[in-house]
């Protein structure tokens, strides 16, 4: 049952798509009070052994208790323990315990979620305005309580299928040489391979929609050069706007009025990429509609996906975050002259090195600027979490009027619940480090629960050097994962997998990948069609086995399978908890299956660095093809079951 509750004056998110009659009296939860008067502040008391499921993209674990979470949609690459921002906001919860109970906070800015960090065993959640929607749903189970909430927030994007393949990218691509080495790379190695993704270099001069045709002298030819060896070349839109005079996108932006504003009705202006910029405003539909018809130029040209960035907005600087770095570093010279060795200049590096900090993705630059929402101008802070998912949202309605008949890859950094009927994600900057598996694990299932199916990380890690052992560990679990791509920053150690040596170990896992995608994808369209989960808890399936709800390194796939990639240097395998009897099915590098049926409980499994395992429920089986090049290529034909003897398996259709 879902319960709808009003506080003061909600601005309209579109993240529900049910229509719910509001309730007419105040919540009444048991062991929970609410307070409006300084803002909105919601309590809760858990019980010792409530486990807290939720808030989409957010750092630690599947149990969301014992730490502090902000949903605030932040350009921050550091993936650290301390974070308490990543780049989506998820604004949903489930308690899972002696009751189960939903709650979705429908609320675009800052609000804080502190759930057993302060009082081990209160749940306080935070907000500066009491404006806002609560939804509150009541289940049988922390699995039903998702299922609810995901049929009141619409349909779940699916991708084209070859969206399921496996694809390459990296900062610092620069030129059409540089993609067709990769290429090269891969098909010379007869690693399976479907897309290439275009970083910011493509473009002329940083300028959204543009190709520097320098670097790509005859782009259309060259997307269909690659299309015809079963390659998608996947190009990057980032948020901001370049400011150049005679580029029709800036041009048209001023003219009809659709970049952000200041209160003072001029175009606000920032620095990205490209130098000086504008946000397009996409909160406004008009201004969406018209950046999302742009997107034609590019499919015009044979492009047929898509990866929209730095859409928080980041911000790199303003003309007043510099000048108030100019005033500090002014003021520290002019006290240096005149009171060498004095307090006050002594403490001057500190104000200037607060003022560099406070460049990047500053508060006071999101307080500056406006949008025009039906003629009301809104502050950004307050809408800041909702920028993305417009974003994104601009460019799938308008493939729906570009493309009507054609699926469109599409995933973006930012977003905000709702943004998962338009396109996918992806986690953001990631490391090179091994920490990093595992929080790409945890974060699956809960943006599942707000949505996200297409889904997924940077296989290797964005920043810092990767090593052979740690790619080869991620790409096992990336073999499960929807979007499945490597991608690396500039200035880190080539990490394509043909890059490192005993390059056959990594055309046997990726194959891997290509035997399970008539499976993966049938999972996927299921879950999207049902308003399912294709990854879950364990919690959620077995919720009355303790063992199996604090199991926060195994993750549930579609109704058949379990997954435990080992996320450790220099392990050989991993322990495991099975929750039921299962098959242990391992697929070696010679191209062979083992299988070893294993009793319930707790085992210790090897798994070498050139093998993927997997564990198939009791009676149940799942379809495998031959490996092939390329997602066009997999020929159904070869398909068999691996599972046990006389179960049946029931495909989703696409």
């Amino acid at each position: 049952m879902v319960k709808k509750y009003i506080f003061g004056k909600p601005f309209e998110t579109d993240a529900v798509t049910a229509q719910i009659q509001p309730e007419r009296s105040a919540p009444q939860i048991e062991n929970a009070r609410i307070e409006t008067d300084k803002g909105f502040r919601f309590y809760y008391e858990m019980n010792d052994t409530d486990v807290i499921y939720g808030l989409g993209e957010a750092n630690r674990g599947i149990d969301k208790r014992g730490y502090i979470y902000v949903s605030r949609c932040s350009d921050d690459p550091d993936h650290s323990e301390d974070k308490t921002s990543f780049y989506g906001a998820h604004n949903f919860i489930i308690i899972s315990g002696v009751k189960n109970i939903g709650l979705f906070f429908d609320y675009p800015s800052d609000i804080t979620f502190d759930i057993g960090y302060t009082g081990m065993n209160r749940i306080d959640i935070s907000c500066g305005r009491a404006d806002l929607y609560l939804y509150v749903i009541d289940g049988d189970s922390a699995y039903d309580v998702a299922r609810q909430f995901r049929k009141i927030i619409g349909k779940s994007y699916i991708p084209p299928k070859y969206a399921f393949g496996f694809g390459q990218s990296r900062w610092g691509y620069k030129n059409a040489d540089d993609i067709e080495n990769v290429v090269k790379g891969y098909r010379g190695n007869k690693i399976p391979i479907d897309m290439v993704y275009l970083d910011i270099d493509y473009m002329d001069g940083y300028k959204d929609f543009t190709v520097d045709d320098r670097r790509f002298p005859d782009f259309p030819e060259f997307v269909k050069k690659m299309r015809s060896k079963n390659i998608r070349l996947i190009p990057i839109i980032d948020a901001g706007v370049k400011i150049e005079k005679d580029y029709d996108v800036y041009e048209e932006g001023v003219k009809y009025g659709y970049f952000c504003k200041r209160e003072d009705g001029t175009d606000f202006t920032a620095a990205v990429w490209p130098g000086w910029t504008h946000f397009p405003d996409m909160l406004n539909a008009d201004a969406r509609k018209w950046f999302g018809r742009k997107y034609k130029r590019l499919i015009d040209q044979g492009i047929e996906g898509f990866w929209n960035d730095m859409n928080e907005p980041a911000i790199f600087y303003s003309k007043e975050g510099i000048d108030s770095l100019n005033e500090a570093i002014i003021e520290y010279a002019d006290n240096l002259k005149s009171n060498e060795g004095d307090e006050e200049t002594e403490g001057l590096p500190g104000k200037i090195k607060e003022a560099f900090e406070n460049l990047q993705n500053s508060p006071d630059d999101y307080r500056r600027f406006y949008h025009n929402v039906n003629g009301k101008m809104i502050r950004h802070d307050m809408v800041h979490n909702l920028y993305g998912f417009n974003m994104t949202r601009a460019a799938a309605e308008a493939f729906e009027e570009i493309v009507p008949d054609k699926r469109i890859l599409l995933f973006s950094r930012s977003s905000y619940i709702g943004m998962h009927r338009y396109g996918g994600v992806w986690t953001g900057d990631n490391k090179s480090w091994w920490s990093h598996i595992l929080l790409n694990l945890k974060m699956m299932p809960s943006l599942n629960m707000c949505g996200f199916l297409y889904a997924g990380a940077d296989l290797g890690g964005f920043g810092c050097n990767a090593t052979r052992d740690l790619v080869l560990r991620w790409l096992a679990f990336g073999v499960f994962t929807p979007l499945m791509r490597n991608h690396a920053a500039l200035g880190t150690r080539n990490q394509e997998c043909y890059q490192f040596e005993n390059v056959e170990d990594f055309c046997h896992i990726i194959k891997v990948r290509y035997r399970l995608i008539p499976y993966l994808y049938s999972e996927f369209v299921k879950a999207a069609e049902n308003d399912d989960l294709y990854f879950k808890p364990l919690g959620f399936v077995y919720p009355d086995d303790r063992y199996a709800v604090l199991t926060q390194d195994q993750l549930m796939l579609g109704n058949e399978i379990m997954v435990a990639p080992v996320y450790t240097q220099n392990a050989e395998g991993r322990y495991v908890y099975l929750p039921e009897e299962m098959m242990f099915a391992k697929f070696l590098p010679d191209g062979s299956i083992s299988r070893q049926i294993m009793e319930k409980g707790h085992h210790y499994v090897d798994i070498a660095l050139n093998e993927v395992g997997l564990f198939i429920k009791k009676g149940k089986c799942i379809p495998l093809v031959d490996a092939a090049l390329s997602v066009e290529e997999i020929d159904m034909s070869t398909l068999t079951m691996l599972g046990y003897d006389g179960a049946g398996y029931v495909f989703g259709e696409d």
